[in-house]
């Protein structure tokens, strides 16, 4: 049953009609997640805002107050969240004017951000220096990944099926809901359905290690599953190693930028990583592709100084 919304009613209540009138059930449940998270903050910062008094200034302060806590672009997407709801109630005549018009996105300072990437003998120091039995461990998923790019997700919900042995592949086409209530889900978007080529040594691993698993289940998952229980995992990996300590998501990272440093094409890598468009990967990985294109530079002085 929907309320009547009136100017005199609590913004933050008609933010939560807003979420369940047009979000539930047309989003993801990790994105949904957001907009409730979004909601609490409202709840806490601005307990007493009627709608008639969201202008331009409330909502500054609203803004102001949450970037106390908050980094820039975490501010940026608590403004986005609100602002679809804002627009809503200008177009109902609840709020009289867009109160988010040049509103200014202020935040905290970033925090020191952890080495994205490992280079080529940090990797193979690290893969030397994992347990890798001979049933399926966290240590396997560490090294599908590393090898393969794939995002957590896609390598929890990999199943034997996926494997095609003879052809050196793997297909990419389902993730695994490890944040909300388990089972396979849609990979993130269209261009993220792929097939990668796995190395022979990683195609005669898996083929030992999966022979006996059910073909359509997937072969790391056992119950509840946590990123931040891999993720110390790694951590301790990293240590023992000593290489710089990196996450799940950073082994990724590495994966696409040895393959940029080895010359494989924008492309070539876009597709490897289920990238939608070239653009990603490029700005994803801008510092590398600099990088390059200095060395590519160095490359065309050398050959025209020699032709002389």
């Amino acid at each position: 049953m929907l309320n009547k919304m009136t100017q005199n009613d609590l913004f933050h209540e008609y933010y939560k009609q807003w979420i369940r009138v047009y979000k539930e059930g047309a989003i993801r449940d990790v994105t949904m997640s957001k907009y409730q998270m979004s909601l609490k903050w409202v709840q806490e910062l601005a307990p007493d805002l009627t709608l008639k008094e969201v202008t331009r200034i409330t909502y500054q302060q609203l803004l102001n107050d949450y970037a106390l806590e908050h980094e820039r672009v975490t501010t940026m997407d608590f403004h986005h969240q609100l602002k679809g709801a804002i627009l809503d109630a200008v177009d109902e005549g609840l709020i009289e004017r867009d109160p988010t018009r040049k509103a200014i996105i202020k935040g905290k300072n970033p925090s020191p951000k952890k080495p994205k990437y490992l280079n080529q003998f940090e990797l193979h120091t690290l893969l030397t220096n994992l347990n890798l039995t001979d049933q399926i461990n966290w240590d396997w998923l560490i090294l599908l990944i590393a090898k393969t790019g794939m995002r957590f997700s896609e390598a929890l919900a990999i199943t034997p099926q996926d494997f095609d042995f003879p052809h050196q592949s793997l297909s990419i086409n389902k993730t695994w809901d490890y944040k909300g209530r388990g089972g396979f889900l849609p990979t993130k978007n269209r261009s993220s359905v792929r097939k990668v080529q796995l190395d022979w040594q990683t195609v005669i691993q898996f083929s030992e290690l999966t022979r006996y698993l059910p073909p359509e289940e997937p072969i790391f998952v056992h119950g509840k599953i946590y990123n931040s229980t891999i993720n110390h995992l790694l951590e301790r990996r990293c240590q023992k190693a000593k290489v710089p300590i990196i996450t799940l998501h950073g082994l990724r990272h590495t994966h696409a930028s040895l393959l940029l440093f080895a010359g494989v094409s924008i492309a070539s890598v876009a597709r490897r990583l289920g990238h939608a468009s070239m653009t990603t990967t490029q700005k994803t990985y801008l510092h590398i592709i600099q990088e390059l294109e200095n060395q590519d530079l160095d490359l065309v002085m050398r050959s025209l100084s020699g032709l002389n």
